[in-house]
């Protein structure tokens, strides 16, 4: 991007931003009946009504069952979209409708992927871990292509749409560039740099086959005893809102960028409430907060909540948002209880598809529907009158099909849901351009982890090193000292990497090609002793670095309670005290994915750094310490003094933290 295209991208990005900012504020209150009757929809709202109007002009008499001819509108590219999904729409049988609907595990049709030509499946995840047996480039867009061939064998030949989280890189690829996790990113406060990194990231996706993420979370979080606190940019909507320019980097410009070879459908999650929930609300095995409650007044969840939402559909039109596991209960409404969110009519359709105006498609979450109330019939029924278009129902997607059919044949699901869902759908499957070019663009199959790609990568871990204490200037290092590194966490980049990297919760130790921090580092020192737990002699050491951290978890099992807590363990203790004690000047990293309370060890380190989770990249780390880069970062969540501070955010009425939101010290050479 030219310096001129980027001033002009930013422009109009802020322009759409404050547009949306404002528009929230007026428009969040309790909704009413009168509100579904008479709100008057953003222009963008109006497709469904497009094709409702393009269905009563073009009209076919062609019957439901018989084939498509090669002129159906619906395959002519030049036509517009909405007049391509009526006529698609009109020629499709309900069976053929539900199908579009169903989204399944490719661990589940694997052995037999026929189900996705007799099932007419719409589309097929790859849930975090599930990869194809040579998890390679090469090997995902063969198994991508071989899924779409089973597609494209159906009836009327509508393309499979292809689902994967890559939430900091294309993540489940072994080899790919991967990124600090969100929380990281909103601490460069950089929106041109977020948008870099999601561009490559859709490149990467879409190059091995993928053409839809589920991504970027917009969530507020407010609490970081939950699990999935990294995977936020932050606790500020505001922030949160600066930084959906991810969306940006995914789908490009506008609709037509989604056609692209580096573009891919993104995802807005989790919708809404879900970093918001109240700690101990959880009823999902052993979480305590994560798909908890979220228990608010309408004014602090239009504004906290739901806020980034608005900017994501009217700024950055997303194609795809996907409701949380969470439920909210309203303390401003008497005698409230609390709805998950899959349940949630007023949130999804009166709110989110009518008032903010989203007219792409909502795709639940992993078995969400599962948690509410009912047997599964009540519960498919409950959730697609609800506003869900597209059902993760990773292993049960024929029993989906079935529940789904049967609830429509006796009249309690409407017809006009079923084809307000599968419009939107479809709506999606002709922007991305799968009708004209199903299979995998390998173009840009070479730049998978590319030198250019991770330069990128190392810069955004630069960026979002946050400095927290630097007395008598001990940083930045001189390349010259003789340098003493302890901590698992300075070689481990299993570790470093975080959750959602090659499995669901990632694992410890060396499971992705990249740098280390420590060999970052010794890119750049030549003196340099490394002991993971700090047994090796200290002599002669100028700096002592030591390294702590977590280790890898995601979602729930990572929730403070459940086997996590927020205190440094005492391995890492020990090494603070032993090599701080015995060197002069004392440098520590925090390689973790939420602050870690360290109030009783601030006082015998000269330097203090949060270097998050940064990826595969490890080397970006080594570029602030040794001053090749300034100290740029600033914190993205506030840092309680102790565990029992939380929830802590700013703005709160007594706000005493170790270190506030924003802080961060700067370096000069």
């Amino acid at each position: 991007m030219s310096p001129r295209e980027s001033l002009q991208y930013v422009v109009t990005r802020n322009i759409a931003h404050l547009r949306a900012v404002a528009w929230s504020r007026a428009l969040f209150r309790p909704a009413t009946k009168e509100d579904s009757v008479r709100t008057r929809l953003p222009r963008r709202a109006r497709f469904a009504g497009a094709v409702l109007a393009v269905a009563a002009v073009t009209a076919t008499a062609v019957p439901a069952a018989a084939a498509a001819p090669d002129t159906a509108a619906y395959l002519n590219p030049r036509l517009p979209v909405a007049q391509r999904v009526s006529d698609l729409l009109g020629r499709m049988t309900l069976a053929e409708k539900i199908g579009q609907m169903a989204q399944a595990e490719r661990g589940a049709i694997d052995s037999e992927p026929s189900q996705i030509t007799t099932l007419a499946l719409g589309s097929v995840l790859s849930g975090g871990g599930s990869t194809p047996a040579d998890n390679t480039p090469q090997g995902w867009a063969d198994m991508v292509d071989g899924y779409q061939s089973r597609a494209l064998a159906t009836r009327l030949h509508i393309p499979l749409l292809y689902g994967i989280d890559s939430v900091h890189g294309d993540n489940n690829l072994i080899g790919a560039t991967i990124f600090p996790h969100n929380v990281a990113m909103g601490a460069t406060r950089d929106p041109a740099l977020v948008r870099a990194e999601e561009q490559i990231t859709a490149t990467e996706t879409r190059a091995t086959g993928p053409q839809w993420v589920f991504a970027p979370c917009v969530c507020v979080t407010r609490d970081e005893r939950w699990g999935r606190t990294y995977e936020s940019f932050g606790e500020d909507p505001d922030l949160v809102r600066q930084m959906e320019t991810a969306i940006d980097g995914f789908q490009g410009n506008g609709s037509t960028d989604l056609a692209g070879r580096d573009h891919v459908l993104a995802t807005a999650k989790h919708y809404a409430g879900d970093g918001d929930t109240t700690y101990g609300t959880s009823t999902t095995g052993t979480y305590t907060i994560d798909q908890g409650v979220t228990i608010t007044d309408w004014k602090h969840f239009s504004t906290v909540d739901l806020a980034p939402y608005v900017t994501a559909v009217q700024a950055h039109n997303v194609g795809s948002i996907m409701p949380s596991f969470s439920s909210v209960q309203w303390t401003d409404r008497p005698g409230s209880t609390p709805v998950k969110m899959s349940a949630n009519r007023e949130l999804l359709t009166d709110v989110l598809k009518r008032k903010i105006g989203f007219d792409g498609f909502l795709i639940s979450d992993w078995e969400a529907i599962h948690q509410l109330p009912g047997d599964y019939a009540t519960q498919v029924r409950t959730a697609v009158n609800a506003g869900i278009d597209m059902f993760m129902e990773p292993n049960s997607a024929p029993q989906f099909e079935q529940a789904l059919t049967a609830e429509v044949r006796a009249g309690r699901v409407p017809m006009s849901r079923i084809d307000d869902a599968v419009s939107r759908i479809l709506k999606a499957k002709f922007e991305l351009g799968l009708f004209e070019h199903p299979y995998t663009d390998r173009t840009n199959i070479g730049t998978v982890g590319s030198p250019q790609h991770r330069a990128v990568a190392r810069q955004a871990v630069a960026e979002s090193q946050v400095l927290l204490k630097n007395s008598n200037r001990a940083l930045p290092l001189k390349p010259s000292e003789k340098i003493y590194v302890a901590g698992v966490n300075a070689n481990d980049i299993g570790n470093q990497a975080g959750g959602w990297t090659v499995t669901w919760q990632g694992r410890s130790g060396n499971t992705i090609p990249g740098t280390t921090i420590l060999q970052g580092i010794q890119q750049v020192a030549k003196n340099v002793t490394y002991s993971a737990d700090a047994s090796a002699p200290t002599g002669g050491a100028d700096v002592g670095v030591v390294v702590i951290g977590e280790t890898p978890y995601a979602e729930g099992v990572g929730d403070v309670g459940n086997g996590h807590t927020l205190n440094i363990s005492a391995a890492d203790r020990a090494n603070i005290d032993k090599v701080c004690g015995a060197i002069k000047t004392c440098v520590v990293l925090d390689v973790a994915g939420r602050p870690q309370i360290v109030t009783g060890e601030l006082s015998k380190m000269d330097a203090f750094v949060m270097s998050w989770l940064p990826g595969s990249e490890g080397a970006g780390v080594a570029d602030v310490l040794f001053g090749k880069k300034p100290f740029t970062g600033k914190l993205s969540v506030t840092w309680p003094r102790s565990e029992d501070q939380e929830p802590i955010n700013i703005g709160d009425r007594n706000y005493h933290p170790l270190f506030p939101y924003g802080y961060g010290l700067g370096t000069h050479r």
